[in-house]
């Protein structure tokens, strides 16, 4: 070959590698739906019937269609719904597929999640969890099919309006969170346990501050949304038995008036099965600082979380980006049962004995009789594995995971530390499947911990932290 051949095609060969790729455009669409119901609902979250007649706040739904596009050519696709909401109920996504499919046609309902705030004074969205008045109430079925079809038709709206978008990426801190499993002397823990007497040894875990933001802008940089990762569930208000959407209430009504009435806020619950927005240690100090500020526990709580939310803001203004990968991988990860010991089955059958004539204890009657349904199975060989449905999105450089778990803190501390991205959203509730305890918790015992509280252990814990790192590590 010529010496003219061999240098042409050297310089054909650098051409190709110093030819710059096409960009990958963004397209973001949001919207918000109301989900308040607007008759008499069973509210769920607590072991007895409480029934809402009235709202003190809105509940929402509130949708970020995303959409990776390279010379016109779609990439990926992710449907992200938070929902105010205790969790994602057993079914409720699956409706909420199948209602979009018929209204939309280019979108893959799989890449379509939902997550819940875990509020608890929100209806209730699966029959059977309490017994409830025969009249004056509506049903869980009902108010679950008008629910979906709401956020059905905000999905479509959502995926109408998708327009050419930019993001950016930030972290902030908001002390919301503590653990709310206190430890004593004897090993044992108990939630929301006493930390004022001489047994006291401390709390079980630490806790998650960060608060990861993503902010979504559109071509003329005007911020039109935002997601808001906390570890840490929305539950201040959890003893009420009225409508209302606890700190996200007020953190919207904040951002809004500073940002904009049509900035769409989207509440991300992070690992946080074993914490809470209740105090366990310093309430006179917060009581005192509070009364000075003249805010109520809520809006201190949301103060917290905008003041941490405009942290971030100040930095990732400074970084907006349109050309960003967005890759979204669905995956089903198999997580083994817990192990039911017999003095656990027998102990449940005794408890479960107790209620099973008591339609007011439905709940509790439920919460033991499941323990003996589970160890039966396994005496039978038939437990089988737990299938979870693991949704993992990378934006940038920011990863998210979820998991459809009340997921002790200490696991999505785990994954976030090990996972290759610059930030790490760890979103928990995209389904209804219990407490996910720790080792050290299961040996503390207490409720969120026991057999009753959750199908998986710490087994599956780490399965579904190492499935989920591994899964993140295969988008970088």
């Amino acid at each position: 070959m010529g010496c003219h051949h061999v240098c042409w095609g050297i310089l054909i060969a650098i051409g190709f590698l110093t030819h710059p790729a096409l960009p990958q455009q963004l397209y973001v669409g949001v919207s918000t739906v109301d989900i308040t119901p607007s008759q008499p609902v069973a509210l769920d979250g607590q072991r007895h019937v409480r029934i809402a007649k009235e709202a003190a706040t809105p509940i929402t739904a509130t949708v970020l269609a995303m959409e990776s596009k390279q010379d016109q050519q779609v990439l990926d696709q992710a449907m992200i719904v938070s929902c105010d909401i205790v969790a994602i109920r057993e079914g409720v996504c699956q409706l909420v597929r199948e209602k979009v499919t018929k209204t939309v046609g280019d979108l893959d309902p799989q890449k379509i999640f939902l997550c819940g705030t875990h509020t608890h004074t929100a209806p209730v969205t699966a029959e059977g969890k309490y017994t409830l008045p025969e009249t004056g109430v509506m049903r869980p079925s009902e108010y679950t099919e008008w629910m979906t079809s709401q956020i059905a038709s905000a999905i479509t709206q959502a995926w109408e309006k998708r327009q050419p978008a930019k993001v950016s990426w930030g972290q902030g801190q908001a002390v919301v969170a503590q653990n709310r499993r206190a430890v004593y002397a004897d090993g044992s823990a108990k939630m929301y346990g006493a930390t004022n007497v001489p047994e006291f040894r401390g709390l079980e875990s630490q806790e998650d501050h960060n608060l990861e933001v993503l902010f979504f802008w559109n071509e003329q940089e005007e911020l039109i949304a935002t997601a808001i990762n906390i570890a840490c569930p929305a539950q201040e208000m959890e003893s009420l038995s009225v409508i209302h959407a606890d700190y996200w209430h007020p953190v919207r009504e904040s951002l809004r008036s500073r940002y904009g009435q049509g900035l769409a806020i989207l509440g991300l619950i992070g690992a946080g099965g074993d914490v809470t927005p209740h105090l366990m240690l310093g309430k006179a100090a917060d009581e005192r600082m509070r009364q000075f500020r003249k805010l109520s526990r809520l809006d201190e709580i949301a103060r917290r979380i905008v003041r941490g939310w405009e942290e971030a803001f100040e930095v990732a203004k400074l970084d907006i980006r349109s050309d960003v990968v967005l890759k979204h991988v669905v995956k089903t990860i198999e997580l083994p049962y817990r192990q039911v010991t017999a003095a656990e089955a027998e102990e449940a059958r005794q408890m479960a004995a107790q209620y099973v004539d008591k339609p007011s204890e439905r709940w509790n009657y439920l919460w033991y009789q499941r323990v003996v349904d589970l160890y039966e199975k396994q005496q039978r060989g038939e437990s089988g594995s737990f299938p979870m449905e693991l949704h993992v999105i990378r934006l940038g450089d920011v990863a998210i995971a979820t998991n459809e778990f009340e997921l002790y803190t200490d696991y999505g501390i785990q994954i976030k530390a090990r996972s290759p991205a610059v930030q790490t959203f760890v979103i928990q509730l995209t389904g209804s499947a219990g407490y996910l305890p720790t080792e050290r918790a299961v040996r503390g015992g207490g409720y969120g911990a026991v057999i009753q509280s959750g199908r998986i252990g710490p087994e599956g814990g780490q399965v579904l932290v190492d499935r989920t790192v591994e899964t993140i590590s295969q988008l970088w």
